[in-house]
């Protein structure tokens, strides 16, 4: 049955820092949610199949920092991501994951600078999973830069140039980027996800273009954890999220290998669920994914 539930937007979001400037959000948004039961609002993960879909905001008016951009390039770029393309560092580093130095968000992705080597940097990808072990999944945002309204994992982003996200010990940075993110993205509160509940699992080192001008070369870390958590899906990020059981998945799968519905896959995630993510949902629903926890090899694919 279909159910019609109004949820606060969520106020918390921050973007980066908290200096940053952002829209003052509408009081309540609209969001679907189908189920074969009543849920208690507004927790999501007791679904069977919980599809939450954003409606489209209103974008965030030119800030005094937006607006010295305004000779830049790509000046037609959505406000919002335009001005995280230019503010956020990304951490670069070699085939090995060492630290080689920081760029603009903006130019690693920029695909004639990801030709010349130079621009690998460090990602995260997140699998969360509830506890019926169901896989949340998002779609990207159609303000995207790269890879708009594809699917994809639950939060797919980068630890920055900055001093909580590049320590090193068991991978804090990265997990402390994961946690930043899952707020800004989903609206997922901080303790909710515990940066101390991520598990690292592997590493995967790939490079996909996504337009032309845009595409990816990363060094990504995958990080799974099992909770239940609020969502509350930021629509400058996020078009729809929605959890999946591995049937729902795979029907996915078969329909965007055909091209149904005009779905398509994020290439990281896909990479991931060709070569890693079946034989380890085993594992998140045995409680043993430590076991399996390889954190010494990068998958060069």
């Amino acid at each position: 049955m279909l159910m019609l539930l109004n949820t606060p937007y969520a106020l918390s979001l921050s973007r980066s820092l908290a200096s940053s400037s952002f829209p003052s959000p509408p009081a309540r948004r609209l969001l679907s949610i189908s189920s074969t039961f009543a849920l208690p609002p507004p927790r999501f993960p007791h679904s069977s199949l919980v599809s939450s879909r954003v409606s489209p905001s209103f974008r965030t008016q030119a800030s005094a920092a937006t607006a010295t951009m305004g000779d830049a390039p790509d000046v037609g770029m959505d406000a919002v991501q335009r001005r995280l393309m230019f503010e956020d560092e990304c951490i670069l580093v070699d085939e090995s994951d060492n630290v080689v130095g920081h760029e603009s968000k903006y130019n690693c992705h920029l695909w004639e600078k990801i030709l010349t080597g130079k621009m690998l940097h460090r990602a995260f990808s997140v699998f969360l999973f509830n506890t019926k072990y169901e896989l949340l999944l998002q779609q990207r945002s159609a303000t995207k830069v790269t890879f708009p309204l594809v699917w994809t994992n639950t939060c797919c982003s980068h630890p920055l140039y900055r001093e909580s996200e590049l320590i090193s010990e068991n991978h804090l940075g990265v997990r402390n980027a994961a946690q930043r993110k899952l707020l800004d993205e989903l609206g997922i509160p901080p303790e909710d996800v515990p940066v101390d509940q991520f598990v690292p699992l592997s590493r995967l080192l790939y490079k996909a273009p996504s337009d032309g001008k845009w595409g990816e070369h990363e060094l990504d870390y995958l990080l799974f954890i099992v909770r239940d958590v609020n969502v509350h899906p930021n629509p400058d990020e996020v078009a729809e999220a929605k959890y999946v059981n591995r049937d729902q998945l795979k029907e996915l799968l078969r329909k965007a290998d055909a091209g149904e519905d005009g779905l398509k896959l994020s290439p990281w995630f896909r990479l991931v669920v060709d070569n890693f993510l079946f034989k380890w949902w085993d594992h998140v629903e045995k409680g043993t994914l430590k076991e399996v926890s390889d954190m010494e090899t990068i998958h060069k694919l």
